[in-house]
């Protein structure tokens, strides 16, 4: 069963990543092998690509990217490949805007693609949603600034906020968005347009190897992650993972600190992996 070519569908914060957002050795050695058996390995995130390309250049990845949760679903080395492009309707997005700043949210960051637009200047705010020199930000009111349908808005809410907010959205916006929270430390709101996850980045992706759903192996933590693991016909939930995910999950492996990936693969894949 499991010599034949499987699909594997890798989140980033909480999965692939440590908690000091490094892949381990074990866990990449594990990979690799996989690869070289010639196992498909794609990253699926909610990052942007910005926030995730140096992961996939570190796995000497040459296949297509889901970021933004399905809102951006592209090949980083081959710009040739059928990319899907799918952002808010600009009217949406500032309808939101304006609620977040009815509300005294604490900023809220707007991504074209990898442009970027902070509402207020923030360090820390920018080393949270990955933004750094190379990519320049413009910082400003965004009901000014942002002209364009943007790919995801992110909300950074106080804390006590959170969930009026999400109550808002469902209440004004079910039909037209998607929104998701981080994870602890952050409260952050990802919102995207409705109808795109991570399931459908990786059903495009599995189409286009003519990968079936029951050789499908994807791994999350959170609850973006949901209709991936679902839709793969080997979901697989860390141990770190939030209950909701764990209980449509077809396994459970170890967590993100313990070489949960790694030790996944290695057993279901029968890999021979050397240690160092």
């Amino acid at each position: 069963m499991n010599k034949q070519q499987h699909l594997i569908a890798l989140d980033l914060d909480g999965t692939l990543l440590t908690d000091e957002k490094v892949i381990s050795e074990r866990t990449k050695r594990t990979v690799l092998k996989a690869i070289e058996e010639g196992h498909i390995v794609v990253i699926a995130t909610g990052r942007p690509h910005r926030a995730s390309i140096d992961f996939y250049h570190e796995l000497g990845l040459d296949t297509p990217m889901v970021n933004f949760n399905g809102a951006l679903i592209h090949h980083p080395t081959d710009h040739k490949w059928d990319a899907l492009h799918s952002p808010l309707p600009i009217r949406t997005a500032r309808k939101i805007i304006e609620s977040c700043y009815e509300l005294e949210v604490k900023n809220m960051l707007a991504e074209i693609m990898d442009d970027v637009y902070l509402d207020q200047y923030d360090q820390e705010v920018m080393e949270i949603f990955h933004t750094h020199d190379n990519h320049p930000v413009t910082i400003g009111d965004l009901q000014t600034h942002l002209k364009e349908d943007p790919t995801s808005l992110l909300i950074y809410p106080h804390e006590d906020q959170v969930k009026e907010l999400r109550q808002e959205l469902d209440d004004n916006h079910a039909e037209l968005i998607e929104h998701r929270k981080w994870g602890a430390p952050w409260h952050v709101i990802e919102i995207v347009r409705a109808g795109m996850n991570k399931a459908v980045g990786l059903d495009k992706i599995a189409r286009y190897y003519h990968i079936p759903k029951d050789r499908i192996i994807a791994f999350g933590d959170e609850d973006n992650d949901l209709e991936m693991i679902e839709f793969a016909g080997v979901g697989v939930a860390m141990q770190n993972s939030i209950d909701q995910l764990k209980s449509v999950a077809k396994h459970i492996t170890h967590s993100n600190m313990d070489d949960g990936i790694g030790n996944f693969l290695e057993d279901y894949l029968k890999l021979n992996v050397k240690a160092i």
